[in-house]
């Protein structure tokens, strides 16, 4: 008995000492803030501590690990000056350490062909994650101002900037900006893409903006596919460029599941983000029907417009344009005004829908020749989607993916829908709208008008502010479809770039969530 108490008060002892060893090393840990240990990201006020995992391997044996932050364009989707346009400028921070780009002076668009500013720091390659952080600023005369690209949700309480963190074993990030597959917790905006006015603020002046961005890190062979993915996922060879390979045979290569098949999930029991892959490089998929996003572009056909930044977790638009030109007897050149493409952009973004319009950057979008009088359903006009357009090419792969516009010089009208997937505007009409011209200006005119169209490519189902008893001050049609603020309302074409959500009561309509994106696949020609 005796020897038994002695025993009982040792393994007492025992414990004690260890639990006032742990507890040391942790207040000892939390004091030092070892950087290798923890990082502790800056959430405006609701700081979380994250584990950036220090391990006893070198990540990637192949280099010294550097992590660079692209930024790839920058939008304002409000006023940001009150005179003139802003001056745009970034700052990141790497493990924070703060890099500030250059000033982009009197711009409310700016965007280069791969990127427009990058940042790049030497991390430790025995760390896991290492932390970003994203401002954007606009710049003033002694008073710079933090524009908003945040949620402003409630794991991100009133902030304007991007915390994020990056992982060195999967080349993925997560916080404010991430991938989910689960389409319940999809990030609306899109992996590599923040939006101000996703806290609501779409018709309120917050200094709401979008900013496209990537993350990456240099990898031995150029892949783009980290060495310790490569070795312990994939087991693909870290020294040799899989770029391009389909191993499996579904119709999108291995760097594009690599790179949209990932997510991270949160491990209650350890306490930390745990990978989650869920398109496999080495195993079929059915991602020729595939669509997670339902913007009715499958995953084949979300890679295949991969190169103009789609994304199969958040909607995208796609639209060729192909304009008139100028005719011999003085007719002018039928074109879209620059300003008007940007209006189309800031309305579809602000909702998260990327607009992609092609005029001659994505491979259509050409210059026809000039034809005095072209009706809709004509001949001429069937010719003119079949050779410019389809290219005598009936199963063209751009026809399943890019609605259809064409603007002439003269149709007897504005606009008009003359397939599920085109439609035709003629420019003389659009130019007789002088009173909303000098109103709003050309550009929100075409925009409109251009839009308007759009709207029917989308199956907009019109209440009665589409008809003809709407399209005066003094019918009566004008004044009891008010609330239906929409372009596609004829008392709003030409005054209005914006569909309506259907929050302003009787006899409005909620346009922008019933957009039907698979409506222009339903009939060709």
């Amino acid at each position: 008995m005796e020897n038994g108490g002695i025993k009982k008060c040792l393994i007492i002892l025992l414990a004690a000492f260890m639990l006032f060893s742990v507890n040391a090393a942790a207040v000892k840990v939390k004091k030092t803030g070892d950087s290798s240990v923890y990082n502790v990201m800056g959430f405006s006020g609701n700081k979380k501590l994250f584990p950036l995992f220090k391990c006893s391997e070198d990540l990637d044996p192949l280099v010294d690990l550097k992590v660079t932050v692209k930024i790839k364009e920058i939008r304002a989707l409000d006023k940001i000056d009150k005179v003139g346009d802003p001056d745009f400028y970034v700052k990141v921070f790497i493990n924070g350490e703060e890099f500030t780009s250059p000033i982009w002076y009197n711009k409310k668009y700016v965007k280069d062909d791969d990127c427009i500013w990058y940042a790049t720091k030497d991390v430790p390659d025995d760390v896991e994650n290492v932390s970003i952080k994203i401002q954007l600023w606009d710049w003033n005369p002694g008073l710079d101002v933090l524009c908003d690209l945040s949620e402003n949700n409630e794991r991100f309480p009133s902030t304007r900037d991007i915390d994020l963190v990056y992982n060195l074993k999967s080349g993925h990030w997560y916080g404010e900006d991430y991938i989910e597959f689960y389409p319940a917790w999809f990030d609306i905006s899109g992996y590599g893409r923040v939006n101000g006015c996703d806290d609501n603020s779409i018709y309120q002046n917050d200094m709401d903006c979008e900013l496209y961005f990537d993350i990456c890190q240099n990898d031995f062979d150029g892949d783009g596919i980290p060495y310790w993915t490569e070795v312990n996922v994939f087991g693909t060879d870290p020294l040799v460029n899989d770029t391009g390979i389909d191993s499996d045979c579904d119709g999108v290569p291995i760097e594009w599941e690599y790179k949209w098949g990932h997510c991270f999930r949160w491990d209650w029991h350890t306490h930390s983000m745990k990978d989650l892959w869920f398109y496999n490089p080495f195993k079929w998929e059915n991602h020729s029907s595939l669509d997670p996003d339902d913007d009715a572009l499958t995953n084949v056909e979300e890679y295949l417009t991969a190169q103009w930044g789609s994304d199969p977790f958040r909607k995208d638009l796609f639209i060729e344009l192909d304009q008139m030109e100028a005719g011999p007897n003085g007719e002018p050149a039928s074109m879209l005004p620059e300003n008007s493409k940007e209006l189309l952009r800031v309305a579809h973004h602000r909702r998260n829908i990327v607009y992609h319009l092609d005029d001659g950057c994505m491979g259509g979008g050409e210059i026809i020749p000039f034809i005095k009088f072209i009706p809709g359903w004509s001949p001429e006009l069937l010719q003119v989607y079949n050779d410019y357009f389809l290219h005598g090419d009936e199963n063209n792969w751009r026809r399943y993916i890019f609605r259809y516009s064409v603007i002439v010089y003269d149709a007897n009208f504005s606009g008009y829908m003359f397939l599920p997937n085109a439609f035709q505007l003629s420019s003389s009409w659009v130019d007789k709208n002088i009173v909303p011209t000098v109103l709003k200006g050309r550009d929100v005119v075409w925009a409109s008008v251009y839009m308007h169209e759009t709207g029917h490519l989308l199956n907009i189902q019109i209440p009665g502010g589409h008809d003809d008893n709407s399209k005066a001050i003094w019918q009566w049609g004008w004044w009891k479809w008010r609330p239906y603020k929409s372009c596609m309302n004829y008392g709003y074409t030409y005054y209005l770039v914006d569909y309506s959500d259907g929050s302003h009561g009787k006899n409005d309509h909620d346009d922008w969530d019933n957009l039907d994106f698979g409506f222009f696949k339903q009939r060709f020609i």
